[in-house]
Protein backbone atom coordinates (compact mmCIF):
# COMPACT_ATOMS: atom_id res chain seq x y z
CA UNK A 1 0.00 0.00 0.00
CA UNK A 2 1.37 3.44 -0.80
CA UNK A 3 1.77 5.94 2.02
CA UNK A 4 -1.36 7.99 1.23
CA UNK A 5 -3.59 4.90 1.00
CA UNK A 6 -2.02 3.55 4.18
CA UNK A 7 -2.73 6.81 6.05
CA UNK A 8 -6.29 6.95 4.72
CA UNK A 9 -6.86 3.32 5.66
CA UNK A 10 -5.51 3.87 9.19
CA UNK A 11 -7.72 6.95 9.52
CA UNK A 12 -10.75 5.01 8.32
CA UNK A 13 -10.08 2.18 10.79
CA UNK A 14 -9.99 4.79 13.59
CA UNK A 15 -13.41 6.07 12.50
CA UNK A 16 -12.17 9.24 10.80
CA UNK A 17 -14.98 10.39 8.50
CA UNK A 18 -12.66 12.75 6.63
CA UNK A 19 -10.58 9.72 5.58
CA UNK A 20 -13.76 8.06 4.30
CA UNK A 21 -14.69 11.20 2.35
CA UNK A 22 -11.22 11.36 0.76
CA UNK A 23 -11.36 7.68 -0.19
CA UNK A 24 -14.86 8.21 -1.57
CA UNK A 25 -13.88 11.26 -3.63
CA UNK A 26 -10.80 9.50 -5.01
CA UNK A 27 -12.37 6.19 -5.94
CA UNK A 28 -16.13 6.73 -6.42
CA UNK A 29 -16.23 7.59 -10.14
CA UNK A 30 -13.73 4.93 -11.27
CA UNK A 31 -15.55 2.31 -9.17
CA UNK A 32 -18.88 3.34 -10.70
CA UNK A 33 -17.41 2.87 -14.18
CA UNK A 34 -16.06 -0.52 -13.11
CA UNK A 35 -19.46 -1.57 -11.67
CA UNK A 36 -21.17 -0.35 -14.85
CA UNK A 37 -18.98 -2.72 -16.89
CA UNK A 38 -20.68 -5.60 -15.02
CA UNK A 39 -24.22 -4.30 -14.65
CA UNK A 40 -24.80 -2.10 -17.72
CA UNK A 41 -27.04 0.10 -15.58
CA UNK A 42 -25.70 3.45 -14.35
CA UNK A 43 -28.09 3.79 -11.40
CA UNK A 44 -27.55 0.24 -10.23
CA UNK A 45 -23.77 0.63 -10.57
CA UNK A 46 -23.87 3.75 -8.41
CA UNK A 47 -26.05 1.99 -5.86
CA UNK A 48 -23.62 -0.95 -5.65
CA UNK A 49 -20.64 1.38 -5.15
CA UNK A 50 -22.47 3.42 -2.51
CA UNK A 51 -23.49 0.24 -0.69
CA UNK A 52 -19.88 -0.94 -0.87
CA UNK A 53 -18.68 2.26 0.80
CA UNK A 54 -21.33 1.88 3.50
CA UNK A 55 -20.18 -1.69 4.05
CA UNK A 56 -16.55 -0.54 4.15
CA UNK A 57 -17.41 1.98 6.84
CA UNK A 58 -19.52 -0.45 8.88
CA UNK A 59 -16.94 -3.26 8.72
CA UNK A 60 -13.80 -1.13 8.99
CA UNK A 61 -12.89 -2.73 12.34
CA UNK A 62 -12.86 -6.27 10.98
CA UNK A 63 -11.40 -5.74 7.52
CA UNK A 64 -7.85 -6.89 6.92
CA UNK A 65 -6.25 -5.76 3.66
CA UNK A 66 -3.44 -7.95 2.37
CA UNK A 67 -3.07 -6.32 -1.06
CA UNK A 68 -3.35 -2.68 -2.05
CA UNK A 69 -6.28 -0.67 -0.77
CA UNK A 70 -7.36 0.11 -4.34
CA UNK A 71 -7.37 -3.61 -5.23
CA UNK A 72 -9.47 -4.31 -2.15
CA UNK A 73 -12.05 -1.68 -3.18
CA UNK A 74 -12.27 -3.05 -6.72
CA UNK A 75 -12.62 -6.64 -5.46
CA UNK A 76 -15.34 -5.54 -3.04
CA UNK A 77 -17.29 -3.81 -5.82
CA UNK A 78 -16.79 -6.75 -8.20
CA UNK A 79 -18.18 -9.17 -5.61
CA UNK A 80 -21.14 -6.88 -4.94
CA UNK A 81 -21.84 -6.71 -8.69
CA UNK A 82 -21.67 -10.49 -9.01
CA UNK A 83 -24.10 -10.85 -6.09
CA UNK A 84 -26.45 -8.38 -7.77
CA UNK A 85 -26.27 -10.34 -11.02
CA UNK A 86 -27.00 -13.61 -9.18
CA UNK A 87 -29.94 -11.99 -7.42
CA UNK A 88 -31.32 -10.74 -10.74
CA UNK A 89 -30.99 -14.26 -12.23
CA UNK A 90 -32.99 -15.71 -9.34
CA UNK A 91 -35.68 -13.04 -9.76
CA UNK A 92 -35.79 -13.79 -13.49
CA UNK A 93 -36.06 -17.52 -12.83
CA UNK A 94 -39.10 -16.96 -10.63
CA UNK A 95 -40.64 -14.50 -13.08
CA UNK A 96 -40.16 -17.01 -15.92
CA UNK A 97 -41.73 -19.76 -13.79
CA UNK A 98 -44.67 -17.50 -13.07
CA UNK A 99 -45.12 -16.78 -16.80
CA UNK A 100 -45.01 -20.51 -17.63
CA UNK A 101 -47.55 -21.57 -15.03
CA UNK A 102 -49.66 -18.43 -15.12
CA UNK A 103 -49.61 -18.18 -11.34
CA UNK A 104 -47.12 -16.96 -8.77
CA UNK A 105 -44.45 -19.47 -7.84
CA UNK A 106 -45.46 -19.46 -4.18
CA UNK A 107 -48.97 -20.59 -5.16
CA UNK A 108 -47.69 -23.20 -7.61
CA UNK A 109 -45.73 -25.06 -4.91
CA UNK A 110 -46.74 -25.90 -1.39
CA UNK A 111 -44.45 -23.56 0.56
CA UNK A 112 -44.41 -25.64 3.71
CA UNK A 113 -43.41 -28.81 1.89
CA UNK A 114 -40.75 -27.05 -0.15
CA UNK A 115 -39.32 -25.29 2.90
CA UNK A 116 -39.15 -28.53 4.88
CA UNK A 117 -37.53 -30.38 1.99
CA UNK A 118 -35.00 -27.57 1.44
CA UNK A 119 -34.15 -27.41 5.15
CA UNK A 120 -33.59 -31.17 5.20
CA UNK A 121 -31.36 -30.99 2.14
CA UNK A 122 -29.39 -28.09 3.62
CA UNK A 123 -28.88 -29.92 6.92
CA UNK A 124 -27.73 -33.03 5.03
CA UNK A 125 -25.35 -30.92 2.92
CA UNK A 126 -23.93 -29.31 6.06
CA UNK A 127 -23.18 -32.77 7.46
CA UNK A 128 -21.06 -33.50 4.36
CA UNK A 129 -18.71 -30.63 5.24
CA UNK A 130 -15.40 -31.39 6.96
CA UNK A 131 -15.68 -30.82 10.72
CA UNK A 132 -13.78 -27.51 11.03
CA UNK A 133 -15.38 -26.19 7.84
CA UNK A 134 -18.84 -27.12 9.16
CA UNK A 135 -18.16 -25.39 12.48
CA UNK A 136 -16.99 -22.18 10.81
CA UNK A 137 -20.00 -22.23 8.44
CA UNK A 138 -22.47 -22.73 11.28
CA UNK A 139 -20.93 -19.96 13.38
CA UNK A 140 -21.10 -17.61 10.41
CA UNK A 141 -24.54 -18.46 9.03
CA UNK A 142 -26.53 -19.59 12.05
CA UNK A 143 -24.95 -17.71 14.93
CA UNK A 144 -24.24 -14.70 12.69
CA UNK A 145 -20.74 -14.15 14.03
CA UNK A 146 -18.36 -11.90 12.09
CA UNK A 147 -15.25 -13.47 10.59
CA UNK A 148 -13.03 -11.84 13.20
CA UNK A 149 -15.23 -13.18 16.02
CA UNK A 150 -15.06 -16.69 14.55
CA UNK A 151 -11.28 -16.41 14.16
CA UNK A 152 -10.91 -15.30 17.77
CA UNK A 153 -13.23 -18.01 19.08
CA UNK A 154 -11.48 -20.81 17.17
CA UNK A 155 -7.94 -19.37 17.43
CA UNK A 156 -7.49 -19.28 13.66
CA UNK A 157 -6.79 -16.44 11.23
CA UNK A 158 -9.52 -14.47 9.46
CA UNK A 159 -8.07 -15.74 6.17
CA UNK A 160 -8.60 -19.33 7.36
CA UNK A 161 -12.20 -18.45 8.23
CA UNK A 162 -12.67 -17.00 4.73
CA UNK A 163 -11.18 -20.16 3.19
CA UNK A 164 -13.49 -22.41 5.23
CA UNK A 165 -16.55 -20.35 4.24
CA UNK A 166 -15.53 -20.47 0.57
CA UNK A 167 -14.99 -24.22 0.74
CA UNK A 168 -18.30 -24.72 2.56
CA UNK A 169 -20.23 -22.69 0.00
CA UNK A 170 -18.58 -24.58 -2.87
CA UNK A 171 -19.52 -27.95 -1.35
CA UNK A 172 -23.02 -26.73 -0.47
CA UNK A 173 -23.57 -25.47 -4.03
CA UNK A 174 -22.59 -28.87 -5.38
CA UNK A 175 -24.74 -30.76 -2.87
CA UNK A 176 -27.72 -28.48 -3.47
CA UNK A 177 -27.37 -27.83 -7.20
CA UNK A 178 -30.99 -28.92 -7.79
CA UNK A 179 -32.11 -26.37 -5.22
CA UNK A 180 -29.60 -23.63 -6.03
CA UNK A 181 -32.06 -20.74 -6.59
CA UNK A 182 -33.77 -21.47 -3.27
CA UNK A 183 -30.42 -22.00 -1.53
CA UNK A 184 -29.25 -18.57 -2.73
CA UNK A 185 -32.41 -17.02 -1.29
CA UNK A 186 -31.81 -18.93 1.96
CA UNK A 187 -28.23 -17.63 2.23
CA UNK A 188 -29.39 -14.16 1.23
CA UNK A 189 -31.23 -13.93 4.53
CA UNK A 190 -27.92 -14.43 6.35
CA UNK A 191 -25.78 -12.28 4.06
CA UNK A 192 -27.96 -9.17 4.32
Amino acid sequence: MDLLDQNLWLGLKKGNQTALEMIFKTHYKPLCSYAYSFLNDKDEAEEVVQSSFISLWEKRDTISIQTSFKSYLYRMVRNACLNTIKHEKVKKLYADQEKLTGEPIHEAVSEGLLTTELETRILNAIQVLPEQCRLVFQLSRFEELKYQEIADQLSISVKTVENHIGKALKIMREELKDYLPLFILFLGNFID
